[in-house]
């Protein structure tokens, strides 16, 4: 029994935060997962980017509200959810990723939430558990699953390389070069070949 687990940022929809780095005229805010691997460390950061620009959730989500998933991304995961179960494995935030669920037909998405003040102002976010993506790839072999993860960071890597098969997509020429037994894949069909190889 097979369960696919892929990220969201980057593999099926684009970078939330460059997004809005873009919209808001912020560059510092492009930083993503993909140069800073301690997650915490880069939200603490964000946060305190949007306080001294006094933005909120609000402009967050308006710059969301314009963002389509990744051509071909839809149908991949059409075509995928077809031959087997498919988790999204995230480290957003529920308030972020809900719209983009809409226009993905709504896959299961496990992911964080945001605490945010009446105000709007974001202060704070509370991760779903420790290391969520591995963690939740631990969690569904030990009740009888083969997982297949993919992702483009470096936080999906732990899923990746716990998992009976794992890609990097559309990843960077670092992880790549980091990670060579990896294979990695720039296009949605060559992507599925190989997932639907592994299942």
């Amino acid at each position: 029994m097979n369960i696919v687990c892929l990220d969201m940022e980057g593999v099926l929809v684009p970078e939330i935060w460059i997004a809005f780095s873009e919209a808001s005229g912020i560059p510092e805010l492009k930083r993503t997962t993909r140069d800073e691997p301690d997650y915490d460390k880069l939200m603490r950061w964000r946060l305190g980017i949007l306080k001294e620009h006094g933005l909120g959730l609000k402009q967050i989500q308006e710059t969301i509200a314009g963002i389509d998933p990744l051509p071909g991304a839809k149908e991949f995961l059409d075509e995928l959810r077809r031959d087997t179960q498919v988790i999204i494995l995230s480290d957003t935030f529920e308030q972020f990723a809900m719209p983009l669920m809409a226009k993905l037909g709504y896959p299961t998405l496990f992911c964080n939430t945001l605490e945010v003040a009446d105000d709007g102002e974001i202060t704070g976010f509370k991760m779903r558990i420790e290391q969520s993506k591995l963690t939740t790839v631990k969690a569904l072999q030990s009740i009888g699953y083969d997982t297949i993860a993919a992702g483009d960071s470096y936080n999906d890597l732990g899923m990746i390389r716990a998992s009976k098969a794992g890609f990097l997509f559309r990843s960077t020429d670092k992880i790549k070069a980091d990670n060579p037994d990896l294979p990695a894949f720039e296009g949605f069909d060559e992507f599925l070949a190989a997932i639907k190889a592994a299942l």
